[in-house]
């Protein structure tokens, strides 16, 4: 059996009211809460959305 997806999370947390997501890692607030019970073909959805997702400096 593979291991799960891991996070796409980068450590460099900060939610960004307008855009409804993490600024660090791209994904949304509901993405971020859910990660852990998220089968492996939606998180591959996620991270197919976020792979080329740039953190937003500020």
């Amino acid at each position: 059996m593979a291991a799960p997806i891991d996070s796409p999370c980068r450590n460099l947390c900060s939610l960004d009211a307008a855009r409804k997501g993490c600024t660090g890692c791209g994904r949304t607030l509901d993405e971020i809460v859910h990660w852990r019970s998220m089968t492996d073909a939606a998180r591959a959805i996620v991270m197919a959305r976020v792979k080329d997702f740039e953190p937003i400096r500020r």
